[in-house]
């Protein structure tokens, strides 16, 4: 396979697994806030820093509100990890490979960015922002559907397999860090009740609690919904499922040894930590760790692939 066509659908995926998390983190949040009571200060600013883009932010916006946030996050082209941004580039990465991925595929990312494009104005009112960003959501699962289920599961569709989960595993690992690094201390000494929304919302951004509930039945709590989401090899969002993707997908291509090696050092690291037990400053130490890894996993698969 040519290099050109690998990195392609290698990239296809990530943006399009990128704009349904965003998506997805931003209607959470709109939620989030409305449960929680007026003297937390929750705010916006999380979202801004998940994806590590404060300082681009505030190049051009001067306080981090709804409405900044908002178009920041979801329309702003000179923000590289905006929702519209991120569907832009994987339509034109679809587009040089249409010859590779169904047609149907090609099909629905092209409406799916035609959409966003085209009501851009649903994202800035709350009462249409959840069914335009649900929208997102729902046809990102259908691509995703698409493709596993009427693409040969062959060395093209492995490389969609790497992009999609080294691209979930990494937000994963920055939705828990920045997500538990604001949970506020005076939730749990002064309205305990509100801490477990919080972490419900959690939950609710990598698409866990309907599954955490049916597997954990216990009341949500730190330790069990980090222990969920970083090391439950069922659940498909949680970290080392995402992790054992990418380590099954590189099996599958040739000259995969070295990648194949720093996967398994990555998940032998994440496996022997126990990182539902650290402190919050532990824990962002590992999560640090982590994000060094994956980066070198992604750093292999470019020098191996591309």
């Amino acid at each position: 396979m040519l290099s050109r066509v690998a990195n392609n659908l290698y990239w296809l995926a990530r943006y399009l697994e990128r704009a349904e998390n965003t998506a997805r983190l931003i209607n959470v949040n709109s939620h989030l806030l409305l449960d929680l009571p007026s003297k937390v200060k929750l705010g916006w600013e999380p979202i801004v820093d998940i994806l590590s883009f404060r300082d681009k932010f505030y190049e051009t916006y001067k306080d981090v509100d709804e409405k900044s946030v908002i178009n920041f996050m979801v329309v702003d082209k000179n923000n590289p990890g905006a929702i519209l941004t991120s569907l832009k580039s994987a339509r034109e990465n679809a587009r040089t490979i249409k010859e590779i991925i169904p047609r149907e595929a090609w099909e629905q990312i092209n409406a799916l960015y035609l959409f966003v494009t085209e009501n851009q104005k649903d994202a800035f009112t709350r009462r249409s922002r959840y069914a335009y960003l649900n929208k997102i959501i729902l046809a990102n699962q259908t691509i995703t559907g698409l493709l596993a289920g009427t693409m040969s599961h062959d060395e093209a569709y492995a490389f969609v397999r790497l992009g999609r989960n080294l691209e979930r595993a990494d937000m994963s690992t920055r939705i828990i860090d920045v997500r538990s690094a604001t949970l506020l201390s005076e939730i749990d000494s002064e309205l305990p009740a509100f801490s477990n929304i919080q972490w419900m919302g959690v939950l609710k951004s990598m698409t866990a609690y309907q599954m955490y509930r049916r597997e954990v039945r216990v009341r949500i709590n730190r330790e069990d919904v980090l222990t969920f989401l970083l090391t439950n090899p069922r659940f498909p969002r949680s970290l080392v499922h995402a992790i054992e993707q990418i380590e099954r997908a590189v099996t599958e291509l040739p000259n995969s040894k070295d990648t194949v090696e720093k996967t398994s050092r990555v998940k032998n690291y994440l496996l022997n930590a126990n990182p539902a037990t650290l402190k919050q400053e532990k824990l962002h130490e590992f999560i640090d760790d982590m994000q060094l890894g994956l980066i070198e996993i992604d750093k292999q698969i470019e020098d191996s692939y591309f």
